[in-house]
């Protein structure tokens, strides 16, 4: 039988998947995101989180080519064009919620399906956010909260969490925004005789 790998280390990325049972392990791809997006500025959001979740897919599967490898990964596009990526500190932290506040936001989730050293599926999805304004005191009582474990969120929040609190609205998947098109991928899994059909 055809074994799974997750690409990653995210516990939403694990969470969702094992929540809705499907049998994996997971693996991180120890991709330099940093440089990667650096060589990449160029793309436009959608493509960029497509081309990392490759990169990560196609790394873990180029040392495991007889299992499907799943990478994933998630930008966040603010309203002025820029993108966010993972705070590095607590004062970076609520400095992009102070860019966020106020603001409709695209957030893209792309998964990238490899076997054998090469793409064989993908999916990417967007969430729109409607960020509430946020006052300093309540980004400071949030990050109280939240910081250090939303350090490794782009966006610098968990929906399943307080993070919720930072939002007016979100359009599109739940699943998109925790960073992971899921439905999408178990319909792939099924093809697959991963899961039952």
């Amino acid at each position: 039988m055809i074994s799974l790998i997750l690409a990653s280390q995210s516990a939403s990325r694990r969470a969702m998947l094992a929540a809705a049972g499907v049998p994996f392990v997971a693996q991180a791809a120890g991709v330099d995101e940093t440089a990667v997006k650096a060589s990449l500025a160029d793309l436009a959001p959608r493509d960029l989180a497509d081309a990392l979740a490759e990169l990560k897919a196609l790394k873990v599967s180029a040392c495991a080519p007889a299992a499907l490898v799943l990478g994933s990964d998630s930008i966040v596009a603010l309203a002025d064009g820029s993108l966010l990526d993972k705070p590095e500190s607590r004062e970076e932290a609520a400095a992009h919620l102070a860019r966020m506040s106020g603001g409709v936001h695209a957030l893209w989730s792309a998964v990238v399906v490899a076997e054998g050293g090469r793409a064989v599926w993908r999916q990417v999805d967007r969430a729109t956010l409607h960020v509430r304004t946020l006052s300093y005191s309540f980004i400071e009582r949030y990050l109280d909260a939240e910081w250090p474990a939303v350090g490794g969120c782009v966006g610098v929040f968990r929906i399943e969490g307080i993070g919720v609190q930072l939002f007016d609205r979100i359009e599109g998947s739940h699943f998109t925004v925790l960073g992971l098109p899921l439905l999408p991928v178990l319909g792939y899994l099924r093809t697959r005789g991963l899961l039952d059909a």
